[in-house]
Parts: C-alpha cells; sequence; structure tokens
C-alpha cells in the first residue's frame, strides 16, 4: 500500500508566490503529487523554485510544464517525486488551443497505473468571447474525462475548474446567478461529469451539505476575511481512486496579509 498525498495549487503567478512564501508552504506540507495552475513563467522558472524543496520522502521534483501559447498567462504542471511514465497535453479537436491548460501525467504505484490532470479551465465573462472560449475548453474536457472513466481506472483531475457546481460553492450566490463561473449552463456541465459519467467530487463528499469550503477569494475588499469566497479547485477522481481518497482539507491561509495567492491549496491523501 502506498499513500500519496496530492496538492493542486492556483499560484496566481508562481514566481510571485515563491516570493511572498510558497516555499515554506512545500517544505512544511511535503505532498508528493504537486498541480500548478496558472504558473505564468518558464519551464527553467519552476526548476529553480523547486530546486530548495522536496517531496515527501525526501525526493527532488521531476517537473512537467505545459506553458500556454500566450507567454505570462495560464500555464499547467505537474511536480512529483517519482517518475512519470508518460503525459499528454492534447485536448479538443486539433485546431483548438488548449496550451497551457490541460496536463495529464501517468505514474506506475504498484503496478496500476495513476493519472494526474492539472487543469485551468477559462475564467469566461458573460457575452463575450471569453464565454464562447470557455463552453469550448469545457466540451473537450467532459469529452476527454468520459473517455478516461473507465471501469477501475485511477484517475485524478485537479485544478482550478472556474465553476462553483452548486450553491454550497458560492457564500454570494444569489448575486452571481447571471455572472461566468455560477451560470446555469456552466453548472450543466458538472451535472454532467458528476452524475452522468460518474465522477466523485472528493471535496464535496468529504464535506456533504456544507457550505465551502471555499478555496478562492478576492484580493479585494474584505471577501477573504469575511469568507465570501468561492469552491472552483476541485479534485474529481473516477469512483475507483475516489474510495481510497482521505483527508480533505484546503489550507486556507491564517491572514489575509500572509497569502501567497489569491487561492487555497486543496490536499487530498489517497492510498493505493
Amino acid at each position: 500500500m502506498t499513500t500519496l498525498k496530492v496538492a493542486t495549487i492556483n499560484v496566481n503567478g508562481v514566481r510571485a508566490a515563491f516570493r511572498k512564501g510558497m516555499a515554506d508552504w512545500v517544505t512544511a506540507e511535503r505532498p508528493d503529487i504537486i498541480a500548478l495552475q496558472e504558473v505564468r513563467a518558464d519551464t527553467t522558472d519552476l526548476l529553480e523554485l523547486f530546486a530548495g524543496t522536496e517531496d515527501a520522502l525526501g525526493h527532488s521534483w521531476h517537473v512537467l510544464h505545459d506553458a500556454a501559447s500566450a507567454k505570462g498567462r495560464a500555464g499547467v504542471a505537474v511536480l512529483s517525486g517519482m517518475a512519470p511514465t508518460a503525459h499528454r497535453t492534447e485536448l479538443g479537436p486539433d485546431d483548438f488551443d488548449s496550451a497551457g491548460r490541460w496536463l495529464e501525467v501517468d505514474f506506475d504505484v504498484n503496478g496500476k497505473t495513476l493519472t494526474v490532470i492539472s487543469t485551468y479551465v477559462h475564467s469566461g465573462e458573460v457575452d463575450t468571447p471569453k464565454q464562447v472560449e470557455k463552453y469550448k475548453f469545457l466540451d473537450a474536457m467532459t469529452a476527454r474525462m468520459d473517455a478516461l472513466r473507465a471501469d477501475g481506472a485511477l484517475v485524478l483531475v485537479v485544478g482550478d475548474l472556474n465553476v462553483g457546481h452548486t450553491e454550497l460553492d458560492i457564500k454570494n450566490w444569489k448575486g452571481n446567478l447571471k455572472n461566468a463561473g455560477f451560470l446555469p449552463e456552466e453548472r450543466a456541465y458538472f451535472d454532467t461529469m458528476m452524475h452522468k459519467q460518474g465522477w466523485v467530487d472528493v471535496g464535496r463528499a468529504a464535506n456533504p451539505g456544507e457550505p465551502g469550503p471555499y478555496t478562492w477569494w478576492s484580493f479585494r475588499g474584505q471577501a477573504f476575511d469575511t469568507d465570501t469566497g468561492w469552491r472552483i479547485d476541485y479534485h474529481l477522481a473516477t469512483p475507483a481512486l475516489a474510495e481510497t481518497a482521505a483527508n480533505y482539507k484546503v489550507h486556507r491561509a491564517a491572514s489575509y496579509d500572509t497569502r501567497w495567492t489569491d487561492h487555497s491549496p486543496v490536499v487530498v491523501d489517497y492510498t493505493l
């Protein structure tokens, strides 16, 4: 049996996050696998920044990174102490630009293949091309997730999905019914993932019927201090993997001034 601590973090720019204290968190928590979103840096930056940290077993990091087409935008990465066996970035039609938003990584764990996917869904904006691109991405994402969900498969989709699935996932849900991130059309994709495809929202399974726990708060105003947040950072697991999940935790900063990103790391243990 092997227990893997898997963390997902939208770092809102990894270089800025390290300047504000991210290295201390990594050193203290020592996850086995770290999925990052909004890297907004080069692979060489990741290698240099994480060189002074280690995984739970004291291993240096293997780094896989898919940068966005536009420099300084988006970017997803997966860091691991154990060596990956394969990785993929293809998503959707050939003419669809998903660069910097979808990275699949395979690992061999006790003879079984574990696939961890770091993804960063577009934030969108109602009645603009940004929302059109968000729906294109969600179409491609749900199609790929449907293809991945074979019986007994050990697959984990983590990241900033930029949609609150239910009223429990947003503090001010009434005020966001017509805003990107809580539109009925967006939430319907999550109904498909969970109710038709059978993916398990590990965070909701760990906190049934409870508001939150929120994972993102605006830097503006008093959102963090009043806990006016959104739960938009997810661990979505195939049923076989979800059965092994334990210790779901949102690592909310102790105070506004100790935050090193506007999101919080979301960490879960999986025992294979």
